[in-house]
């Protein structure tokens, strides 16, 4: 029978596992039984009533968190030479194309997040096999294929980030960390679960919002009130 730690016990302890809370009362505990000895992350898992098999129910796009995630996003630019500059000023940790395709290709994929334009697709079209299951493919709905090089830098340096619903029907989402204040993580996460009520595919039919769970790195989940939030 596998042991629970001292931690946990004292974590599991300070909330009722079986009770739905609200938002402002979840972002609280989710601080209060982070006990690791670093900043944990805090995630947010929303399970929704969609088939992501069928196209008119699968949900994915993008929201820019008013607090950040609280982590230093690495941002990768593969652009040309006359939007170099434009991506460095913006604040891109990497700039370049074909020097860093063919880094690529080698397997170097040390990066967060990359961002490329329209012309340059071509290019990294055969890099969707080393890209795609690391989920760093750049994407037109994600705002990361685009001229605006520059706007999409500072979007995601800013606390940009996207989402996609898993084969299980679940979004998961990094919202911030434990050493937020409970208003922030409550602000992030609202922001989160307020945009996917809004992209409800027309085809998805019952209850939207099934279930909604706050946690942090190592710590249980805490289940929320759709309700509060809707």
């Amino acid at each position: 029978m596998a042991t629970v730690s001292k931690k946990r016990k004292v974590a599991l302890e300070a909330f009722d596992r079986k009770k739905s809370y609200s938002l402002t009362e979840a972002s609280a505990i989710v601080k209060e039984i982070s006990t690791a000895n670093f900043d944990a992350s805090v995630d947010l898992a929303v399970r929704l009533g969609v088939d992501p098999r069928k196209a008119n129910q699968m949900v994915r796009g993008v929201v820019t968190l008013p607090h950040g995630t609280g982590k230093d996003v690495t941002v990768l630019a593969l652009v040309t030479p006359d939007k170099e500059a434009e991506a460095k000023e913006a604040g891109a940790d990497y700039v370049g194309l074909d020097e860093y395709i063919d880094k690529i290709k080698g397997g170097w994929t040390d990066v967060d997040v990359i961002i490329t334009m329209p012309s340059v697709m071509g290019k990294i079209g055969p890099l969707g096999r080393v890209l795609g299951p690391r989920g760093l493919m750049p994407n037109p709905k994600t705002g990361t294929v685009t001229m605006d090089v520059a706007k999409a830098v500072n979007e995601v340096k800013a606390g940009k980030i996207d989402f996609k619903v898993d084969r299980y029907g679940i979004i998961h989402a990094g919202i911030g960390k434990a050493s937020f204040e409970a208003d922030k993580i409550k602000e992030n996460a609202e922001e989160l679960i307020k945009t996917l009520i809004r992209m409800k595919p027309t085809a998805s039919k019952g209850t939207y919002v099934k279930s909604i769970t706050l946690s942090s790195t190592m710590s249980p989940g805490i289940s929320i009130d759709a309700k509060s939030v809707s």
